[in-house]
């Protein structure tokens, strides 16, 4: 008797742990890309001047305080390799990529730990009352990965304030403030104007959904961190084409308009359908990724991963994130149809 054929049900693979732009690469960036191949023939410092000016008009700041890097963690590092910090405030959970880069550094670090009973949310005068003389440099993302909360433009402010006094440099690292609701409420950019030692860093990566181009900026309004930068900073590792594509994709005012609705509808969405489910509990998200804790005694963050898997779903587990553990997944919002597999196959355990 012959053995029966093994079916198995094939998914598409879906990345729902790496936070990027359901949309996918604007078009203007492909057709860009497309017609300026002749560009890699010419050094890429001719095509740095459209590109500053098209950050600028993005982010309303003036185009000699934007710092251009070839991703995030080369701004940050470029900032350490200055400061040269001794000890740093971390705040957990948050990225990780943070610690790692201060800790390659030599830097000591402290934790300040967000409270779970609060949704992740910072106590400001808390924490501000933890800032002291001994820090030098303090990272946060504004919003938090992984939990997904955003700050106040006021708590932020707060924030700057007690860093001047105490000579704290601080950075704010708003890699995903585009996805959130009225962004130009929350970011801290217009407060360069005021505060000398704080730098904003933005990146292309997530919203506009092209990792591979490798550029991030900052804006900052320090003469001293300025002019460290233009000496030392590796812009020339941002190549012609990389120059060409963000410059027309700041521009992009379509994309950027149709990502932000879709992102809403979709946070909006996931959360409520799964805000019933008993077992788990959400942090409820301001970005373009969810925050999730299981309830469950028996079930555990790999048990999760590992089913959703199966059906072509990848998740983030989050148990090498300090201040979480095994009890964490977390996952981005993507197009209709592949949320609502996202959202089907974990509530599958629950």
């Amino acid at each position: 008797m012959a053995k029966a054929t093994l079916r198995i049900n094939q998914y598409d693979t879906v990345h729902f742990d790496t936070n990027v732009n359901p949309l996918g690469i604007p078009e203007t960036v492909r057709t860009a890309l497309a017609n300026s191949i002749s560009s890699v023939y010419n050094y890429p410092e001719s095509y740095y001047n459209n590109l500053r000016t098209a950050i600028s008009e993005y982010s309303e700041a003036p185009t000699d305080r934007v710092i251009l890097g070839s991703g995030s963690v080369d701004l940050i590092q470029l900032f350490t390799s200055h400061i040269k910090p001794k000890k740093a405030l971390v705040i957990v959970p948050g990225s990780m990529g943070y610690e790692k880069v201060l800790k390659a550094n030599g830097c000591e670090m402290d934790y300040y730990h967000l409270d779970e009973s609060n949704d992740y949310e910072p106590d400001i005068k808390d924490f501000i009352a933890k800032l002291n003389d001994s820090y030098d440099m303090l990272i946060i993302g504004n919003p938090n990965n992984p939990t997904s909360k955003k700050m106040e433009r006021s708590a932020v402010e707060e924030i700057a304030k007690a860093c001047d006094s105490h000579g704290i440099f601080l950075v704010i690292d708003e890699m995903y403030i585009e996805f959130i609701d009225n962004e130009k409420d929350y970011t801290a950019i217009p407060l360069t104007e005021k505060y000398k030692r704080l730098a904003v860093l933005r990146s292309v990566t997530k919203f506009f959904a092209v990792p591979g181009l490798r550029m991030a900026y900052a804006i900052m309004n320090n003469p001293e961190q300025l002019h460290f930068a233009k000496m030392t900073s590796s812009e020339s590792g941002i190549s012609s084409l990389t120059a060409i594509a963000c410059s027309v994709m700041f521009r992009d005012k379509a994309y950027i308009e149709e990502s932000k609705s879709m992102m809403h509808t979709e946070r909006s969405l996931v959360y409520l359908a799964m805000s019933t489910c008993k077992t788990i509990k959400l942090i409820k998200p301001d970005a373009n990724f969810m925050l999730m804790k299981i309830l469950k005694d028996d079930l555990f963050a790999n048990d999760i991963y590992e089913h959703c898997k199966q059906r072509g779903v990848i998740i983030r587990k989050c148990d090498d994130i300090t201040g979480l553990s095994n009890k964490y997944v977390r996952f981005c919002f993507m197009n209709p149809k592949q949320n609502d597999l996202m959202v089907n196959t974990i509530l599958e355990l629950m």
